[in-house]
This record gives structure tokens, C-alpha cells and sequence, in this order.
């Protein structure tokens, strides 16, 4: 006697469409900026990677993720909101929302809440840009703007990095009539690098009132205590939207959990087009959680200087040219492709992954992200025995 799965089984079976036949028309049903869009590709899990390889441990020092992991007070949260996520979650997100207006001394209509700070990002670039508007930013910065920015079908316009920072003096001279949204990050990624305050007061001040800036903050935590770092909830320009993340020193990459802040205006635009129920209900409350744990903030904080203090000595000892970091990651010039490359493969045969940059623009250049002090030293050691 057949189950009704299996029937339904059996149905499918005979009802099949092959779904990998190309369409005869494609051309016709995408756009060409689609057709020609290059998507953004993430390191390959650790998984698949000791599958391939044939190893039972793995390092991760490629995706600049907390080694800590979640705070602890994050999973107690998640366990009690688990028994309810038969239902939706609150719409809007209005304890977290809250939380946050505390914590930073804003307004509750000046916190938008998402699924990663990315995509309220993909939120803004869809509310704010039409038709011939540009967006302005750097070489060398998240490649996640680019892919949102070309899949928007508006011009994306490139200023070199100077010394692998941004060059807002440069970035200043090509605003033109069509610049919309310029594009900042600080600390950069994948550069690690900052722009100070006195820098930023020069460039804002060159940026017309209509120019919307995204500040993309979400390595902000690093630079705690750093008096030249340009902290934008110090500052509260109309035209400025800061973006920033659960991801990084809070060890929440997998819950995508992240927040915009600006003038309420900006922000209900936003607010009008995210998905009603974004971010999901335990990544809400593991929010909620984190931001009040000061103790795992503290300890995250603590490893990092430690370990990326340890790095840095130690790839100086190696005679490697390292770019001195703001974030929980190191990048090193390698000065061609070619050894990035070897490096990276040999790494990986060890059972350690790093990020390299190509898809970043600076093929010649590698990232590690700062471990956990056993991770540290792995890779550490293993680089002794690969780097000439």
C-alpha cells in the first residue's frame, strides 16, 4: 500500500518539467545589467572544505567572523523566544528598535532594524536611487555594494585608494550633479583602515545637502577609545545614514542581524519598504540580548587586540608588508597575485582558510581574520614554513 507522500511522489514524477532548459527568449526576460551582473561569492564553507581535502579540522580565518562565538546571554534569549517561532515576528521590531534609541540617545523613528546591515543597505539603494543617479565611492572597499549597486542598474563611480585608505579629498572633487548616495566605510573593509575626524569634517562639508552618505560602521566597535575615529552618532548630519551589525564583535554573523540610524525623514522611507517581518524573530532576540551583554563585549574586544597585536609582530618578524588595522582583521601585500595564490592553496592543505582579494580588486593582497590564540598561532606556524 502506497502513503500519500508517495503518491504525491509519483505525481510529481509523471508531472515533471525540466527546469534547466533555457528559455528561448532570455535576453527578453533579464535585464542586460543583470545578465552581466557578477555575484558576490563568500569563502567556501569549513565543511565542504575538509570534505575536499580529506581533513577533520579546519580553521576559518577567511570571513571575519567573532572566534568567541554568540554570547551566551544571546543563546539563553534564542532558547526562550524558540517555543514561538510558529508565529510571525513583531513587525518592526519595536523592543530592539527601543533598545537601541536607548543605547545610542536617538529616537525611536531614527533606528531602522534588518536581516544584516546589507540589507537595509539593498533597502536604501531601492529607495533612494533612480533613473541616471550615480553612486560614488572607493576601490578597494565591500564588494557587497558593488553587486547591490550594479544589480540596481545605476552608475557606480570608483576613486581610487591612497595608501589603502579612502581618498575623500579625491572623493570630494567627483561629486557631480548625478551623485545620489556616496558610499563610506570605516574602519574599511578589507583594508582595516580608517579616515579621522579631521577628514571627514573636511569632506562632509564638501557634499551637497541632496547627496545622501551611507557610513558603513560596521567594524565600529574596534575603534573604541580611538580619538581621531570619526564616530558618526557624534556627529548626526541630516544626510548621513549609518549602517552597523550584530555580526562582528557581537559573533551573530549566521543571524543576520543589523541596524541603520539617521534622521527619522531618511529612515521612514526605509522603514516603508523592508520586508514586514525582518530580522527574524530569534535573531531579535538574541539581539536584544547581546546589546546588553558588556561583559562579552569587553572579553571579544580583549581577544582581539591580543590576538591582532600577535599577528602584526609576527608578520613583521616574516618580513611581510601588513597594512596596521582598526578592525578584527589584517591585510598583507604580497605584491602579486601569483604568491597570494600558493599561499592560500598551501594554507588550505593545512587546514587553515585566509581571504584573498581578488574579487576586492587587490589580487596581490591577502586578509586574516584574527582567531582564537590557538588559531593564531596555526597559522602562524604555518606561515613560517610556507613564506620564503
Amino acid at each position: 500500500m502506497t502513503t500519500f507522500i508517495e503518491q504525491l511522489a509519483r505525481m510529481a514524477e509523471q508531472n515533471f518539467v525540466d527546469f534547466s532548459v533555457t528559455p528561448s527568449h532570455p535576453r527578453r526576460l533579464v535585464p542586460a545589467h543583470i545578465q552581466s551582473l557578477t555575484p558576490y561569492l563568500p569563502g567556501r564553507p569549513p565543511w565542504q572544505l575538509q570534505k575536499e581535502l580529506g581533513i577533520d579540522h579546519f580553521i576559518n580565518l577567511a570571513s571575519n567572523e567573532n572566534p568567541l562565538g554568540p554570547p551566551e546571554s544571546a543563546l539563553r534569549a534564542m532558547t526562550r523566544a524558540f517555543p514561538e517561532v510558529n508565529r510571525y515576528p513583531e513587525s518592526g521590531g519595536l523592543l530592539l528598535r527601543e533598545s537601541l534609541a536607548e543605547h545610542y540617545r536617538v529616537k525611536l523613528n531614527n533606528v531602522v532594524i534588518g536581516s544584516g546591515s546589507e540589507s537595509i543597505m539593498a533597502n536604501i539603494i531601492r529607495a533612494f536611487l533612480h533613473g541616471d543617479d550615480e553612486v560614488l565611492t572607493s576601490e578597494g572597499t565591500f564588494i557587497g555594494l558593488y553587486v547591490l549597486v550594479h544589480a540596481h542598474g545605476v552608475a557606480l563611480k570608483m576613486v581610487p585608494l591612497k595608501n589603502y585608505r579612502f581618498d575623500l579629498e579625491a572623493m570630494a572633487c567627483a561629486i557631480t550633479d548625478k551623485t545620489k548616495i556616496i558610499y563610506l566605510c570605516n574602519p574599511n573593509n578589507p583594508t582595516g583602515t580608517i579616515f579621522t575626524r579631521e577628514e571627514f569634517d573636511a569632506f562632509i562639508a564638501k557634499v551637497p545637502e541632496h547627496v545622501l552618505v551611507i557610513l558603513d560602521e560596521a567594524y565600529h566597535e574596534f575603534t573604541m577609545g580611538l580619538p581621531e575615529f570619526p564616530d558618526s552618532m557624534s556627529y548626526r548630519y541630516d544626510n548621513v545614514l549609518t549602517l552597523r551589525t550584530f555580526s562582528k564583535v557581537y559573533g551573530m554573523a549566521g543571524l543576520r542581524l543589523g541596524y541603520g540610524l539617521g534622521h527619522d525623514y531618511l529612515i521612514g522611507f526605509v522603514n516603508r519598504i523592508k520586508l514586514p517581518f525582518e530580522p527574524n524573530s530569534l535573531a531579535q532576540a538574541a539581539g536584544l540580548a547581546a546589546l546588553a551583554d558588556t561583559d562579552f563585549l569587553e572579553r571579544s574586544l580583549k581577544n582581539n587586540l591580543i590576538g591582532r597585536s600577535m599577528l602584526a609582530d609576527e608578520f613583521s618578524r616574516l618580513g611581510l608588508r601588513y597594512v596596521p588595522s582598526h578592525t578584527n582583521f589584517i591585510m598583507v601585500d604580497f605584491g602579486s597575485k601569483q604568491k597570494v595564490a600558493a599561499l592560500h592553496q598551501e594554507l588550505l592543505k593545512q587546514g587553515i582558510a585566509i581571504r584573498p582579494l581578488h574579487a576586492f580588486g587587490l589580487p596581490h593582497c591577502l586578509r586574516v581574520t584574527v582567531g582564537l590564540p590557538a588559531e593564531n598561532e596555526a597559522l602562524i606556524n604555518a606561515m613560517y614554513r610556507l613564506v620564503d
